[in-house]
This record gives C-alpha cells, sequence and structure tokens, in this order.
C-alpha cells in the first residue's frame, strides 16, 4: 500500500534545490563578467576592422562608448594604441579588473581585452 504525503518534501530535496540556486546565482556574476569583457574585445577587433585606419581619437571615442554602455570600471578606458607604421600594423590593449562576489567571500578577477590587425 502507498501512502502519499501531500504538502511535503524531503530536506534533501530542498537542500539539493538550494546547493542549485545559490551556483547559478553566482555563476551568473561570475558568466556576466566574462560576456562583457568578450563583448569589449568583440567590438576592439570590429573597431580596428573597419576603423583601423582612422585616428586614434575616433577609435578611442568609438571605445569609450563601448565600454560606458558595457558599464565597464573607469580603468577599461584606459586603452593603448600602438601603430607600427613600418608593418601596418595597429594593436589596441586595456586592463581593468571587476570585483564579484562568490560564496562567503569577494573575488577580484583580472581582464586584458587586446586586438591587432593591419590598416
Amino acid at each position: 500500500m502507498v501512502t502519499s504525503r501531500p504538502g511535503r518534501s524531503t530536506v534533501g530535496c530542498l537542500l539539493t534545490l538550494l546547493v542549485l540556486v545559490a551556483a547559478g546565482y553566482f555563476s551568473m556574476n561570475l558568466g556576466g563578467a566574462y560576456w562583457k569583457y568578450y563583448q569589449y574585445q568583440d567590438a576592439m577587433r570590429q573597431e580596428l576592422k573597419f576603423n583601423g585606419g582612422q585616428p586614434d581619437s575616433v577609435i578611442l571615442a568609438h571605445l569609450w562608448t563601448k565600454a560606458d554602455s558595457l558599464d565597464l570600471p573607469p580603468d577599461a578606458r584606459d586603452i593603448a594604441v600602438d601603430r607600427d607604421p613600418k608593418e601596418r600594423t595597429i594593436r589596441l590593449s586595456a586592463e581593468y579588473e571587476v570585483d564579484i562576489e562568490l560564496p562567503m567571500f569577494v573575488r577580484r578577477f583580472h581582464f586584458d581585452p587586446h586586438a591587432e590587425d593591419t590598416y
């Protein structure tokens, strides 16, 4: 004979659900930071691909706008532009850090988006 227990759940099931929800929450924080990093690096590559021959001020203005729209830290706007006229290459690089909340502590992650192309 099977007895039903309506309205009751086991503690193990609730604990598993709690762990899964917490893991999802904290992975969203970390995943969001990496997603912004990849978007910023892609913006750098696209900028070089389509505007590599433009003056540095034009390239930087576009990337500063992208950094603001991604809500990146102010350090992400410190972009180094290195041109090699002999080889006709241009390289963009930046560095920034983001504090991400993890279970029981906050950890600082370092990001260094960069791109290189010819013009």
